[in-house]
């Protein structure tokens, strides 16, 4: 019976083999973890060893490695709480595992040999298993035959488990479509836009009085952030190109191998629409003259798109002598035909004519002149990285190196939204972020061939500056604070006109949003007005939703249910199924597996855990 039910869903196992494989692989070496100290825990009767934790370590130690594309350690896995979840899925496994054999589920060898002849890597060339390729591989990697085997049975089984247990569930239809209707659901609403020019009087400059009253009030919005005191040297090519001796010759060379870029002749933006004949060719046109159809329409008639007949910028060279004389010989028809081609005749539209340029030596001098300069710039640089390398390493500070070399020194109280000089630049902000005042310094490379090296002086910790040093800065925040009242108070008057039985269009110029969706964001309003516009409850009834330059006042117009038998809704729907059907699976699973450890009861063993951490760098 267990058997025919593992063969109805044997589709579904490959993925646990491959799985299996994998961890196999990944658990190659381990070999001391033996004897009766080997058991990390227990389930039930189902036991969980110390080589089947440590597998699971490093299979999730590569697997994190693999996402990050950085080498991952255990340490940083652990820091994470990620071990314990290993263990705990290991634990779940158990529980399966014991509750299976508890029940008699069981597969036999003929349904484990077909799951395992499906593997890849157990097969030949031909796709069929092969016994030698089989053994080969486990034995690699420190298995037999019979543990991956049974570890293939027990998965089966376990797979049998769920299936019986959250095969079939289906979640009431009602559900999905009260879910689907209420994300489906639009509203159209009428907005007033409050600004700066609808006040009765323009904001005031602020007093010395009410500056210090904010600045008291606020104090955590002009607190500086921690900073990271830096002293660097750094040298780039800007600093040193005009140094560079520039050769004639080499600019004339680089003008001639550019040649295409400064010397173009005359081109033009052409799509091409190939017929069978010259007749049909004409036929088109005639009736394009007739204004009975246009050129859109014949390439929409062709099934094809307008990049389907789009040929770009061309020149004469790019076309036969015959079409390059009709194409180029016209500089006023947009449509010509019938032009030959090696596809048969065809009418040519121009989109553009782009008209021959040349740049003669001496206009483009300066540029050539600029980008030699900065190669040679960045030559000379990384001539200079052995000498500050070796008196880097001769001890010599950050200071010496701005008095003995080319390069310049510098200090900066660095944070994240530091971003002018050399902060501008990833790789100094990378080394900024990550430096510790026991590193000493060391020659790191900018993105433009640059060089720099830093130290870390101090934590400078977050401090509010006197009110003279920054007191445009909280001028320009008490501005910023007092729009947003005035604008919000002139808004709330005209509500409450509006409650009087004024008319918002009559208090100025509106705008309608139409079937604006939950999920939408409307540009130029605040974040939350489409939330705040799906809390009304009816048409007619009124909103006021401030803003940092302006204040909206919003009239809710109309409540759009969401159309049952349209595509999107339809799509919507099959979604929310999916989606509510694999929730109440895995809510109901865990839930399973929670009661199966409880009754069957957990044992674990620390000194084998501790033992198992041991063996990880």
């Amino acid at each position: 019976m267990a058997t025919s039910a593992a063969k109805k869903v044997s589709n579904l196992f490959v993925w646990i083999l491959m799985g299996l494989l994998f961890v196999a692989l990944a658990g190659f070496g381990i070999g001391s973890f033996s004897g009766g100290a080997s058991r990390v825990g227990s389930v039930g009767n189902a036991e969980i060893t110390a080589e089947d934790y440590f597998r699971a370590l490093n299979n999730e130690i590569n697997a994190q490695s693999a996402q990050t594309g950085q080498a991952v350690s255990f340490a940083q896995i652990r820091a994470r709480g990620i071990d314990e979840q290993v263990l705990a899925g290991l634990t779940a496994r158990a529980a399966l595992n014991h509750e299976a054999a508890e029940m008699g589920i069981s597969v036999g060898d003929g349904e484990v040999a077909s799951q395992i002849a499906q593997v890849q890597a157990f097969q030949n060339t031909s796709g069929e298993f092969d016994r030698n390729s089989y053994e080969f591989v486990l034995q690699q990697q420190g298995s037999n035959p019979r543990e991956f085997e049974e570890d293939t049975r027990e998965d089966v089984a376990r797979a049998l488990l769920q299936t019986a247990v959250i095969g079939g569930l289906t979640p009431p239809e009602l559900f999905a479509e009260t879910i689907t209707a209420y994300q489906a659901e639009t509203r159209d609403f009428i907005r007033l836009a409050v600004t700066e020019g609808d006040l009765p009087e323009p904001i005031a400059d602020p007093t010395d009085a009410q500056l210090a009253a904010y600045y008291e009030q606020f104090p955590e919005r002009f607190t500086r952030p921690e900073a990271r005191r830096i002293t660097y040297a750094w040298i780039i090519p800007s600093d040193i190109m005009d140094d560079v001796e520039i050769d004639e010759e080499a600019l004339l060379a680089l003008y001639n191998d550019r040649i295409d870029e400064y010397v173009q002749p005359e081109r033009r933006l052409l799509e091409r629409l190939v017929f069978s004949s010259d007749e049909a060719v004409q036929e088109a046109l005639d009736a394009i003259t007739a204004e009975e159809t246009d050129f859109d329409t014949l390439v929409a008639d062709r099934d094809l798109t307008l990049e389907d007949v789009d040929l770009g910028e061309i020149a004469p060279e790019d076309l036969s002598d015959a079409a390059a004389a009709i194409i180029f010989g016209d500089d006023e028809a947009e449509l010509l035909g019938p032009v030959p081609t090696a596809l048969g005749p065809a009418i040519f539209r121009v989109n553009a004519v782009l008209e021959a340029s040349e740049v003669p030596f001496e206009d483009a001098r300066d540029d050539l002149s600029a980008e030699l300069a900065q190669e040679g710039a960045r030559r000379i640089i990384d001539d200079m990285r052995e000498d500050i390398d070796d008196l880097l390493a001769s001890g010599a500070t950050l200071e010496e190196l701005g008095a003995d070399t080319q390069m310049t020194l510098g200090t900066l109280d660095y944070t994240i939204a530091s971003e002018d000089g050399i902060a501008a630049y990833d790789n100094f902000r990378d080394a900024a972020a990550a430096v510790e005042e026991s590193d000493f310094p060391e020659l790191l490379d900018l993105s433009d061939g640059g060089l720099f090296a830093l130290r870390l002086d101090e934590i400078v910790p977050p401090s509010l500056p006197p009110l003279a040093e920054i007191e445009q800065d909280v001028a320009n925040a008490w501005q910023a604070t007092a729009l947003r009242e005035a604008v919000a108070d002139r808004a709330s008057q005209l509500v409450a006109q509006l409650a009087q039985g004024a008319a918002l269009e009559d208090l100025g110029d509106t705008a309608e949003e139409r079937l604006i969706r939950r999920q939408d964001l409307l540009p130029d309003l605040p974040a939350t007005t489409v939330a705040q516009v799906f809390q009304l409850d009816a048409p007619g009834d009124v909103v006021m939703i401030p803003g940092a330059e302006a204040a909206h006042i919003v009239r809710l117009e109309a409540i759009n249910s969401g159309v049952r038998d349209a595509p999107d809704t339809s799509i919507l729907l099959t979604i929310m199924n999916q989606t509510i059907a694999q929730s109440m699976a895995t809510d109901i699973f865990e839930a399973y597996g929670q009661a199966l450890q409880a009754d069957a009861g957990i044992s674990t063993n620390q000194g084998v855990i501790n033992s198992v951490h041991a063996s990880f760098p």
